[in-house]
C-alpha cells in the first residue's frame, strides 16, 4: 500500500466513523432532535455502525485501522513501524473532517442551543454543553481511574482484534482471518462486522466511566474542532482532561499488542 492510499483511506474511513459517532451523540443530546434522550444503548450502536461503515470503506485502501491505538497494536504485532505516521496523520485529519460534517448535519440544532425567553434553569429547554458530542468527558474526574479505564478498554479492543486478524491468529478455519494475498488487516468482511460489534460491546460494558474514547484520534481531532467552531453556549473544550483519552488508548494499544505477541 502506498502512503497516499493509506492516508486517504484512513482519512475517509475515520471521517465516516466520526460522522456516525458524533452524529449519534448530537442526535441524543441536542434539543429539537427527533432522537433526543434516546439513551446510551443508541449511542453505543451508533458508534459501532460508524466503525462498520468506516472500516468497510477504508479497508481496500489502507486496511481500515481508523485508530492510532489499533495502528500501534498492529505495529507491535508485525514489527513494521515505517507507515505508522501516515496512518496517524490520516486518522487525525479524518477525525477533524468528520467532526465538521457532523456539525453541519446538526447545524440548525446547534444554532438553536440557546436559552429561550422565559426558560427556567434546569428545564429541558435549557442549553446543553456540547463537548460530549465531539469528545469524551468522565463521569467522575479521577485522572488515575480514568486513565486505567481507557487503558483496559483499549486492551479489550486491540487484543480481540489481533486475535481475529493478527499474524498468529488461529481462526482461519472459520473464515475470520486474512484472505491469503489480501492487503490490510481485514481480508474477510466478517472480521469488520465482528470488530464493529466488539466496539458496541465495549461501549455498553466499559463506556460508563469515561465515555470510552479507546481512540486518540476520535477524541483529540473532534476536541480541536469543538474549540474552534462557533457553537452557541458550547461550554469548555476541557483541555485539562484531553491527555487521558490520548495517552490511555495509546498505552492500551501497545499493551494489547504485547499481550498478543506473548500469549499467542
Amino acid at each position: 500500500m502506498s502512503n497516499g492510499d493509506i492516508f486517504f483511506g484512513e482519512m475517509i474511513g475515520t471521517a465516516i466513523l466520526i460522522l456516525f459517532g458524533a452524529g449519534v451523540c448530537a442526535a441524543v443530546t441536542l434539543r429539537f432532535s427527533k432522537a433526543r434522550a434516546a439513551g446510551w444503548v443508541v449511542i453505543a450502536f451508533g458508534w459501532g455502525f460508524g466503525v462498520l461503515a468506516g472500516a468497510y470503506t477504508a479497508a481496500p485502501l489502507s486496511g481500515g485501522h481508523l485508530n492510532p491505538a489499533v495502528t500501534f497494536g498492529i505495529a507491535i504485532d508485525t514489527g513494521v513501524w515505517e507507515k505508522v505516521w501516515v496512518y496517524v496523520l490520516g486518522q487525525m485529519a479524518g477525525a477533524m473532517i468528520g467532526a465538521v460534517l457532523a456539525y453541519l448535519v446538526y447545524f440548525a440544532q446547534f444554532q438553536a442551543n440557546v436559552r429561550q425567553t422565559g426558560t427556567t434553569e434546569g428545564t429541558l429547554d435549557e442549553p446543553v454543553p456540547t463537548l460530549g458530542i465531539f469528545s469524551t468527558i468522565p463521569e467522575i474526574r479521577n485522572p488515575v481511574a480514568n486513565l486505567v479505564t481507557e487503558i483496559l478498554a483499549t486492551i479489550a479492543l486491540v487484543l480481540p482484534l489481533l486475535a481475529l486478524v493478527g499474524n498468529n491468529r488461529h481462526v482461519e478455519g472459520i473464515g475470520i482471518g486474512l484472505v491469503p494475498g489480501a492487503e490490510g488487516i481485514y481480508g474477510s468482511g466478517i472480521a469488520i462486522l465482528l470488530v464493529a460489534l466488539l466496539v458496541v460491546g465495549i461501549g455498553l460494558s466499559l463506556g460508563g466511566p469515561t465515555g470510552y474514547a479507546i481512540n486518540p484520534a476520535r477524541d483529540l481531532g473532534p476536541r480541536i474542532i469543538h474549540s474552534v467552531l462557533p457553537i452557541p453556549n458550547k461550554g469548555t473544550s476541557d483541555w485539562g482532561y484531553s491527555w487521558i483519552p490520548v495517552a490511555g488508548p495509546l498505552i492500551g494499544g501497545v499493551l494489547g499488542g504485547l499481550i498478543y505477541n506473548a500469549a499467542f
